[in-house]
């Protein structure tokens, strides 16, 4: 097969993932018109649209969905037999890479992150998407990368990394009228509590740890995830849960304190999650080995 027609295929594939002409040139390293070019070959060869613009994006017709799975595999198949992407140097490497991930670990992660990349590769670009009931099938089909967080329902067909421990603090504003230096936990069941319910996160566990050991916490406000939950704190008389390492990254920067959960919550893993058909992939290796470093506060190689 002649490398024009590789492309075409990698072309194909990433207007699917994107749902973008332009996303999709960004993603392969080409120009825009290079891609509705090899876009309009497509059309020529298969006598069929393939995408249509609509205003969620170029969606696929029936054919280009039915196309999806043959395209992969011959590009799969094409890798295996010709080492297509058999090497990833990190200093010149120009690829996209798409994570998954909760806000929580945007806020821990992205940072740090996006340091090392500009200094050890600064042609690497990052995408990122929210966890969600979707992921599973993001990483399956390729359209994802990674996934990070707490998510149980992925650990079954995935391969996985644990990163760290994670368990929860409360947060509390500054000027709270009634919380003195300890909070107990009358003072948590007296007051009012916002909640998070952010997928990849373990809410979960604090749900069923109220419910088993009786405590009540008096719910105020629902917010789906923690972005600007700390603001929403440090100027209300709410309390909230969070994560420890969310805690850790907010410590300083507002007029709220935090303080141990007034009753005893097991902790969880935090883990990577990736699909069999990037387990070998070089570029994949090399991004989880640099998050793995950085969550564990080591050097990446």
């Amino acid at each position: 097969m002649q490398t024009l027609e590789i492309r075409l295929l990698n072309v194909f594939d990433e207007i699917y993932k994107t749902r973008s002409v332009t996303r999709a040139a960004d993603n392969l390293g080409l120009g825009q018109p290079a891609v509705s070019i090899a876009l309009a070959k497509l059309r020529e060869h298969f006598g069929d649209p393939l995408f249509v613009r609509t205003s969620a994006g170029m969606e696929p017709t029936p054919l280009g969905e039915e196309l999806v799975r043959p395209v992969r595999a011959a590009i799969d198949a094409l890798g295996a037999a010709f080492g297509y992407r058999n090497a990833f140097e990190p200093a010149t490497a120009e690829r996209t890479f798409r994570i998954c991930m909760t806000d929580i670990s945007q806020l821990v992660l992205l940072p740090s992150l996006w340091a090392h990349l500009r200094e050890a590769a600064p042609g690497v670009r990052i995408d990122i998407a929210h966890l969600s009931a979707e992921t599973a099938r993001q990483l399956e089909s390729g359209e994802a990368d990674l996934a990070l967080g707490f998510m149980p329902q992925l650990e079954a067909g995935f391969y996985q990394q644990s990163l760290f421990r994670q368990n929860y603090v409360c947060l509390a504003s500054m000027d709270h009228p009634r919380i003195g230096e300890v909070l107990t936990l009358a003072d948590f069941e007296r007051e009012e509590h916002a909640v998070v319910s952010s997928s990849g996160t373990g809410h979960l566990i604090v749900d069923k740890e109220l419910a088993r050991q009786g405590i009540n916490r008096r719910v105020a406000l629902r917010v789906p995830n923690f972005l600007g939950v700390s603001f929403v704190v440090e100027h209300t008389d709410m309390l909230v849960t969070i994560p420890l390492r969310l805690g850790q990254v907010l410590a300083g920067r507002g007029r709220f304190r935090i303080f141990p959960v007034p009753f005893e919550l097991p902790d969880y893993a935090v883990k990577q999650h990736w699909h069999e058909r990037y387990h070998h992939d070089p570029g994949n290796r090399w991004l989880r080995g640099v998050i793995s470093a950085l969550l564990a506060g080591l050097p990446p190689a």
